[in-house]
């Protein structure tokens, strides 16, 4: 199964030019101020797109998902998956998808490092092939120009046990890109760069 993974689009996802593919992500920030109309956008675009299989999950940035937990079946497209807190399975692959980020709250899908964060990650099942996270785990790809390393460590703890084929992410700007490291490979699919340009690319993986 081909797959393409983008980002942090922050209402650019128009000038995307995607690669096809059987399965499309994105792991959030897909809106700027996280407007309705900002949201309504991407979602109309986001189930146009020709890949068979559509995956969605927030970020920080997308504050209408957050406000509208209860309802959001009128809003999103019924040919996308959106996951939050929650796994599916397709085509026999099995994932998870998770919105939130370390922080103090003042973001949406913002939970403090330790305890009340450490409650998401500990949803997440064992037997996961592919986990979608806004956040990178600690350490790895999660350098900004700021801060050296912004990840989540309790994320990374978790990863490290339950071991997924693949793990996709964004949320870091500048820190677009993959690593493998033991039987997991990491993607950082933020597609625009610490100035909100659109160059870092879009990521293609297959499992």
């Amino acid at each position: 199964m081909r797959l393409i993974s983008i980002s942090d689009t922050h209402n650019k996802h128009k000038d995307l030019e995607l690669p096809e593919g059987d399965l499309l992500i994105h792991c959030g920030d897909f809106t700027e101020g996280g407007t309705k109309s900002e949201t309504l956008d991407f979602l109309e675009w986001f189930s146009k797109q020709s890949h068979t299989h559509k995956i969605l999950i927030g970020g920080n940035h997308d504050f209408f998902l957050e406000k509208h937990q209860h309802d959001l079946q009128d809003h999103i497209p019924k040919n996308i998956h959106y996951l939050k807190d929650k796994g599916i399975t397709i085509e026999g692959v099995k994932i998870w998808g998770s919105p939130y980020t370390p922080g103090d709250g003042h973001w949406a899908f913002n939970l403090e490092r330790g305890r009340a964060i450490r409650k998401r990650w500990n949803l997440i099942p064992q037997n996961i092939d592919i986990l979608i996270t806004h956040t990178p785990p600690y350490g790895i790809l999660d350098e900004s120009q700021t801060y050296k390393n912004i990840g989540c460590e309790e994320l990374l703890k978790h990863v490290v046990d339950i071991k997924p084929t693949l793990h996709l992410f964004g949320h870091v700007h500048d820190d677009f890109g993959k690593k493998n490291i033991g039987p997991t490979l990491f993607v950082n699919s933020a597609v625009m760069d610490s100035r909100n340009r659109l160059i870092n690319g879009v990521s293609i993986n297959e499992i």
